[in-house]
């Protein structure tokens, strides 16, 4: 236990490390691209993106999840892998450059023809990629995935920002997904060095594990992608464009701050499978310590995203603050059961994902589709936030059924962090009454560090305080300080294990 506890802190500190390196570089990007392209740029290409990702996602063979779980592997699995990835990624790549023609007729815009040759060229590029990077994660060894993470993001940045101001062109959006997926490939046969072969030995072997991944990816994509293409074609490219941008500015904040982690759950947890005792004590530790860290992360992005979008992308993004507002809030309370799918995975419990995930589709299309005609984006954006309550009392019943731990004890241990986030949320909104009027760009930068501030001071002394007046119980806190200081002393200078 010792021994992969201190992998998964070595590995969440090379991913929080890359993570904040592509943080920096996101936010960087968004601002630029966000001053030299209109909304309207960026609705287009999402169109675009979006039914790539339907495509992608719905064909998903979930080969990775299986690699990751076999006990046995050898160079013929790695050989079907390959194989099974690049037929998908060739055949997909062909049928969405065909598509264009038709996609631009139906959204009556002729730009659409050249953005989805680019998104079958990123699609062929990604099914060329090395199947053996997984060995990596198998093995809890994330420093290779820091180099991966990094460059690709790097050059993609470069590459769109570039094409960006020279150009001032949609076509910015397209050149980066397709540099980020060429700079993928060759560096993940840089990292892990692998010659491919064609084979198909052991592609049922591989199969029969993720048949029921692959159903729920296919569930989830269209639970998560459908009203950006209702949007798109019901309200506008530039509805379309506040709605993706917000929509992914939302994300940012609880996908950066937890990913590090919860990308080890997975592996740990199938480590831990044939222990029950043992797996549900560390899915409530992990699952403490995530929501611990999103919901400050999440809800103090929505108590800034007023003044911070207003000064990085401009007063043509105002539409954006209400979404990321709504959004990034309930992202971060969604934590709560955010890791049941890596324990459903972890236990070969699949088919229940599956289930879960219909009950979930079925559910929230025809409310969210329902609110749009009724009321527009707006309704979009309440309907989102009603199903994603939602769906987190229904992963938390999904955690009670795969390990036992009841819904009771799941708020329980997030008890403190709750109440700690709500007097962040009241104090920092306190705090906005004596702000000085909004005159220039320095009182914008003034607000946006006064309530970071003021929400970071108030969450982290509201936990503490809780945390003494309960007696110091095991919690999120006491991990949250065990991981610092481990972190530290892996990764201090002179450290014998850095």
């Amino acid at each position: 236990m010792s021994s992969i506890t201190d992998k998964l802190i070595k590995g969440s500190a090379w991913l929080s490390f890359a993570r904040a390196i592509v943080n920096l570089l996101s936010i960087i990007s968004m601002v630029a691209m966000a001053r030299l392209l209109s909304p309207d740029d960026f609705g287009v290409v999402a169109v675009a993106t979006t039914l790539m990702l339907l495509v992608t996602e719905v064909t998903e063979l979930s080969l990775a999840q299986a690699l990751v779980r076999h006990r046995a592997l050898t160079d013929a699995h790695f050989h079907s892998a390959f194989t099974m990835n690049a037929l998908r990624g060739g055949v997909l790549g062909g049928a969405l450059a065909l598509a264009g023609s038709p996609l631009a007729s139906f959204y009556d815009d002729p730009r659409l023809v050249g953005i989805m040759a680019g998104m079958g060229a990123s699609v062929f590029l990604g099914g060329l990629a090395n199947p053996r990077r997984i060995v990596l994660q198998r093995e809890l060894i994330f420093w290779q995935e820091f180099v991966l993470n990094v460059s690709q993001k790097l050059v993609g940045v470069v590459a769109s920002v570039v094409v960006a101001y020279i150009f001032r062109s949609y076509w910015a959006l397209v050149v980066g997904i397709v540099a980020t997926q060429l700079t993928t490939l060759v560096v993940s046969y840089t990292v892990m060095p692998y010659r491919p072969r064609l084979g198909l030995a052991h592609a049922k072997d591989l199969l029969s594990f993720s048949v029921w991944v692959s159903a729920v990816q296919i569930v989830n994509t269209l639970n998560w992608r459908f009203d950006t293409l209702f949007i798109g074609k019901l309200l506008g490219n530039e509805a379309l464009g506040h709605y993706s941008v917000g929509g992914n500015l939302a994300a940012i904040p609880t996908r950066e701050a937890t990913t590090p982690l919860r990308q080890t759950f997975y592996p740990a947890f199938s480590s831990m499978r044939d222990d029950r005792e043992r797996l549900s004590s560390a899915y409530q530790r992990a699952q403490a310590v995530v929501t611990a860290i999103a919901l400050p992360a999440g809800i103090g992005a929505a108590l800034v995203a007023d003044p911070l979008i207003r000064l990085g992308m401009g007063e043509k993004w105002v539409p954006a603050i209400f979404i990321v507002q709504a959004l990034a809030s309930v992202h971060a309370v969604q934590t709560l059961g955010s890791s049941a799918d890596a324990l459903g995975m972890a236990l070969g419990q699949t088919r229940l994902l599956f289930v879960r995930s219909v009950q979930m589709l079925v559910v929230r299309i025809p409310l969210i589709v329902g609110a749009m005609y009724l009321y527009g984006l707006e309704g979009v954006i309440g309907a989102r936030v009603f199903t994603g309550l939602i769906a987190t009392v229904v992963n938390m019943v999904l955690v009670r059924r795969l390990i036992n731990v009841s819904v009771a004890e799941q708020l329980a241990v997030n008890a403190r962090s709750f109440c700690a986030a709500a007097v962040m949320v009241i104090g920092t909104l306190a705090v906005v009454y004596f702000l000085p009027a909004r005159a220039d760009t320095w009182s914008l930068a003034l607000e946006i560090l006064v309530l970071g501030a003021t929400s970071i001071l108030l969450y982290s002394t509201s936990c503490r305080w809780l945390w003494r007046r309960a007696g110091r119980p095991s919690g999120p806190e006491q991990e949250i300080g065990r991981l610092m200081a481990k972190v530290w002393k892996k990764l201090r200078p002179g450290s014998a294990d850095a």
